[in-house]
């Protein structure tokens, strides 16, 4: 009940980030390797931002892809990187503290 209000007001996840995780996406942290080292969640992939156009093609168009950083700035930033590449299904997750509370 309190998610479902949350996500009324607008102040809860935008999306089902559990659903799609048991849906096969993948989670890109785009923090920089020492950044992602000092801690991040279990099963994410680390390509730094400055890395990704670099990196793009090892992702599948075809999966769900989350982002997230440490404030939302970056993973933003790559969810619209990724949706001009083409991949249809990209969700900002924010900070990656955030997103593992959703987890």
């Amino acid at each position: 009940m309190l998610n479902t209000l949350k996500r009324i007001l607008g102040i809860g996840p935008k999306a089902d980030y559990s659903a799609l995780i048991k849906a096969g996406a993948t989670i890109i942290d785009v923090r920089t390797r020492g950044e992602y080292q000092s801690g991040h969640l279990k099963g994410s992939v680390n390509i730094p931002l400055q890395q990704l156009p670099q990196q793009v093609s090892k992702l599948h168009k075809e999966k769900p892809i989350i982002t997230c950083c440490a404030s939302g700035m970056r993973s933003g930033s790559a969810k619209s990187y990724l949706r001009a590449q083409g991949f249809q299904e990209v969700y900002n997750g924010g900070s990656w503290h955030t997103l593992n509370k959703y987890l």
